[in-house]
């Protein structure tokens, strides 16, 4: 499989903004960007569906936007009013196949699901893009 690809990673002070990038082909029906700080669980930022629905994580909402353009591939993140807190490696993610659900973004034991009920994973995943906040 072609593993996903992401961009637009770097360091700002507090209140910056970054936009993240991801390239992704093939068929997809959950797609989102996940973050993992140093000692700290993955957890899921934002998601959007196959109907551009988007879901946030409480943190995060007012702040990032996630985009998806279906002509270019590219899933993207917008972030703003970036806070130390913010620090992580950042990490796209898409679910290959998939069904008529709302899609997930709960991580638990290292793992990803796109549908927690049905145990169903986030099946691609780039390889990261370090995001930077100083205060």
């Amino acid at each position: 499989q072609v593993p996903l690809v992401e961009s637009g990673g770097g360091s700002v002070q507090a209140g910056g903004s970054l936009t993240l990038s991801c390239t992704v082909t093939g068929y997809t029906f959950c797609m989102g960007w996940f973050r993992q700080a140093p000692g700290k669980e993955r957890e899921g930022v934002a998601i959007i569906d196959n109907k551009n629905s988007p879901n946030y994580a409480a943190s995060v909402k007012g702040r990032f936007t996630i985009s998806k353009d279906n002509a270019k591939n590219t899933l993207s993140l917008q972030m703003n009013n970036l806070i130390p807190d913010d620090t992580a490696m950042y990490y796209c993610a898409a679910l290959v196949g998939g069904g008529n659900w709302v899609c997930d973004m709960n991580c638990s034991g290292g793992v990803c699901y796109a549908n927690i009920p049905m145990g169903v994973r986030y099946n691609r995943w780039g390889q990261g893009t370090q995001v930077t906040v100083s205060s």
